[in-house]
């Protein structure tokens, strides 16, 4: 298979190191093993994303010396795709609707009973299981986000995937993830316990635009072929959810690398609003692509 990464940003402000680090060293990594880098754009929120934003991507990329192969991908154009999954995963007793707010998921963790801190997942606070209780007895076609978002039922998920343990072993799920980032190395595999009482049931479609970033990109790293996942290590946490869903859509499980994070002088990672770091401010003042991989530590190609 074609060694093949992709670079996902979302059309929501400006490129800034962070985003040139994570372009360049998947677009190397490609280049140097004869593979693919493709271009993906994450625009599922309609209500952030912006043309002029997306324009300024193709803009700092060719700017940096970095091609991609192909044609680029919209996501927001990939909805009956989203939709699809979320029937099949309907159909088979793994979703449910939720109309909590945020709001009401703070009370509920908040009330004396739980009598302790609330466990902080991936997605922040774990979910309670408020409206798993009532879920629907008849499971025709699954309702559409709108006013309800629609969530995992992280239990059924485990017992639908107990075909899928790797290796013999009884409380692992999924494959070895590659790290190379430098809080997570070796290979690490996460307990079936973890994505119940550390996951919970995570939200797949919200009910503002109908999918969400989970199930997005795991549908689409496989429609693309995706053979090495190369991201942040911020999104470590999010990579046993993406090799769970993997599994209940018999979906391929790319190898992922997460890397480090490009920080300010305060060890903050960055983020869209440090415009002083964006990648279109280090244009405007004259320094050229060579200076911005010397400045993320990728002056040489791996």
């Amino acid at each position: 298979m074609t060694f093949t990464t992709r670079f996902a940003p979302s059309p929501t402000g400006p490129l800034h190191l962070g985003h040139a680090y994570s372009a360049i060293l998947a677009h190397d990594m490609a280049r140097a093993a004869g593979g693919r880098f493709l271009l993906r754009i994450d625009d599922i929120d309609q209500s952030r994303a912006r043309p002029e934003w997306e324009d300024l991507i193709y803009q700092d990329l060719a700017w940096l010396g970095l091609t991609w192969d192909g044609p680029v991908i919209r996501q927001f154009e990939r909805m009956p795709a989203y939709s699809a999954a979320l029937d099949a995963l309907w159909q088979r007793h793994l979703l449910y609707p939720c109309t909590c707010t945020r709001r009401d998921i703070a009370t509920a963790l908040s009330a004396p009973q739980e009598g302790a801190s609330p466990t902080i997942g991936p997605d922040g606070p774990v979910y309670p299981g408020t409206c798993r209780a009532s879920a629907p007895a008849s499971y025709l076609m699954p309702p559409r986000p709108g006013d309800q978002h629609l969530r995992l039922d992280m239990s059924m998920a485990q017992m639908a995937c107990e075909h899928h343990i790797i290796d013999g072993v009884a409380d692992h799920w999924g494959l070895p993830f590659l790290e190379t980032g430098p809080s997570h190395a070796g290979q690490a595999y996460s307990p079936r316990s973890h994505y119940l009482n550390g996951i919970g049931d995570i939200v797949l479609a919200r009910r503002d635009f109908g999918t969400s970033y989970h199930l997005s990109v795991v549908i689409d790293d496989a429609a693309q072929g995706i053979t090495h996942v190369v991201r942040g290590e911020d999104l470590f946490e999010a990579t046993p959810i993406h090799v769970l869903l993997q599994k209940l859509l018999g979906l391929p499980t790319p190898i992922y690398h997460h890397h480090k994070l490009i920080r300010d002088e305060a060890g903050k990672r960055l983020a869209k609003r440090d415009d002083a770091r964006a990648i279109r401010t280090y244009r405007a003042d004259g320094a050229t692509p060579a200076d911005i991989r010397n400045m993320v530590g990728l002056s040489q190609i791996p």
